[in-house]
């Protein structure tokens, strides 16, 4: 599979100083597989006014799977399909769920995960780019695990909606990433997106000022997801 690049973003200020030594992970969050299920936000609670309070999981939260699950009907959803192997980073051109990401996206990723990594930071995918099939057998999963649609819906989107399934979405792994992130994410435009999904990450170019947009408090207050 390819993906025909988008030009170059525009090269956005690195951030030289790391201040994550002060920062205490406040958020007991319980990240399971594959990224669609993590600390309970109370139902149709109100997006949050900004996004300046961190977001920071639980440094002892497990590593989602790796494991292939299989499709209802067909073959089995492998590393073609998105699912990510063991140690995956950003760097793993020859990981489909890297290598379709949104050529921007992937840019970005690489620029911050450099600089991050002269702090001792390390940038794991959990999760990028998916087929339709993955996420369509990632819904279903969602449903039987939260008893309904609506419910499913605050963890995982249909094939239509989903980012991930475009390339315009990646789940970061690692308390340590996700807190770097949280704190000069911006610097590269790339933002949290959903406040119950502290891993999910997409590029906002606006953002290079030092600002992202509010969060969502979950995925069913996102207007794109009402396609």
């Amino acid at each position: 599979m390819t993906r025909t690049r988008r030009s170059a973003r525009p090269r956005h200020h690195r951030i030289r100083t790391f201040a994550g030594a002060g920062v205490i992970a406040v958020i007991a969050a319980v990240v399971v597989p594959l990224g669609y299920r993590s600390m309970e936000t109370p139902s149709g609670t109100a997006a949050p006014a900004d996004s300046a309070a961190p977001v920071t999981p639980d440094a002892s939260a497990p590593v989602p799977r790796t494991s292939s699950p299989r499709r209802e009907h067909g073959g089995p959803v492998g590393e073609a399909d998105g699912v990510v192997p063991d140690g995956t980073t950003v760097f793993d051109d020859a990981t489909p769920a890297v290598a379709e990401l949104d050529a921007e996206l992937l840019d970005a990723l690489r620029e911050a995960a450099a600089d991050a990594a002269a702090y001792g930071v390390g940038f794991q995918v959990n999760s990028g780019w998916r087929s339709a099939a993955y996420q369509e057998r990632l819904l279903r999963e969602a449903v039987a695990e939260h008893g309904s649609v609506a419910e499913a819906a605050r963890w995982v989107a249909t094939p239509e909606t989903s980012p991930h399934v475009s390339g315009d979405a990646v789940d970061i792994g690692g308390s340590d990433a996700q807190t770097w992130l949280f704190e000069h994410g911006a610097a590269y435009g790339l933002c949290p997106v959903y406040r119950n999904e502290p891993w999910h990450y997409e590029l906002r170019t606006e953002a290079v000022d030092g600002r992202c947009p509010p969060m969502y408090a979950d995925p069913t207050h996102d207007p794109r997801m009402q396609r």
